[in-house]
């Protein structure tokens, strides 16, 4: 079962959930005030490491995103 990201807007608590395939649509039941939360687009990261050993980031963003950091994307 994969874990989803859910925020409640009602407290503004991030939250997740381990939920089947098949309940990935249903809004969350936030753990601290009982309200209705719906799931959040879940943010990771990834690296690659040279034959130098160095360490950088790879990807990053949406297809659509010059900047690379969604936060300061104009989709969101």
């Amino acid at each position: 079962m994969p874990i989803y990201e859910y925020f409640c807007p009602h407290c503004r608590t991030k939250f997740e959930l381990l939920r089947p395939i098949s309940r990935a649509a249903e809004d969350g039941t936030c753990p601290a005030c009982r309200q209705s939360a719906p799931r959040v687009m879940s943010v990771f990261a990834s690296f690659s490491r040279g034959a130098d050993g160095s360490v950088t980031p790879v990807g990053g963003g949406c297809a659509s995103c010059t900047t690379h950091a969604c936060s300061c994307c104009s989709l969101n």
